[in-house]
């Protein structure tokens, strides 16, 4: 079952940070906690994005499959830095939990052929290891549906414009579902994270107030 955890070095009070981190350089008053978050508000609304950066996420994403974890890898900036559990060191040999994508999961005659497959993987896995084989080559066998663990540090800028995109509905299937989780395990970490997920965090229609997309879902329209 995957999941997200919100570790405790995160940013408890985005908003006000942001706040803080302006008013220094705008020569304000950062000692008055109403006015840090006044500030932070204006910095979001004016779409000041550089403030953005400072609104720290530290997180752990369990279960998820290498394959999202790849396409996560592509809202990796200069900031963001990340961990995965390693194939290298892992002994996935005496079995690997993996993802069953919804579609595979509703057809019983599909899940069989899919379960099959990551059994025969395991199968051949377990054989070159009794040959000798080192464990770091075994592991090339292994498929992108393994479920995987990384931890994962970002910021609100980044997630702001991840959220854009992969909350999209032509986003994959996947990468909705664990932005969606995010989503949910950081609006219930604090009240300015509460905030901060329901009104910036959304598909970048929402965000546009129109569809970029070539092939549009049909929720917004595109831009005349």
């Amino acid at each position: 079952m995957s999941k997200i955890i919100i570790q405790k070095e995160t940013t408890i009070d985005p908003i006000s940070l942001i706040g803080r981190e302006a008013g220094v350089c705008w020569g304000g008053d950062i000692t008055d906690a109403d006015k840090n978050y006044k500030r932070g508000m204006n910095c979001l609304v004016s779409g000041h994005g550089r403030t953005w950066e400072y609104p720290q996420v530290y997180m752990i994403l369990d279960g998820y499959s290498a394959r999202v974890i790849r396409e996560l890898y592509t809202h990796i900036g200069g900031g963001p830095t990340r961990l995965q559990a390693s194939t290298r060191y892992i002994n996935y040999r005496k079995g690997f939990p993996y993802v069953v994508p919804p579609q595979i999961e509703g057809n019983a005659g599909a899940k069989e052929i899919y379960d099959g497959a990551m059994d025969e993987v395991l199968k051949a896995m377990q054989k070159l290891e009794e040959l000798g084989i080192p464990g770091e080559d075994i592991a090339m066998l292994l498929p992108l549906g393994m479920e995987s663990k990384v931890v994962f540090r970002t910021n609100l800028r980044n997630l702001i414009d991840m959220a854009h995109q992969r909350m999209c509905t032509r986003a994959y299937w996947e990468y909705r579902r664990l932005m969606n989780d995010m989503t949910a395990a950081l609006g219930a970490y604090s009240e300015e994270w509460h905030y901060l997920t329901e009104h910036y965090f959304v598909p970048k229609c929402e965000a546009y107030g129109y569809c970029t997309e070539t092939k549009s879902c049909g929720r917004r329209g595109r831009r005349e």
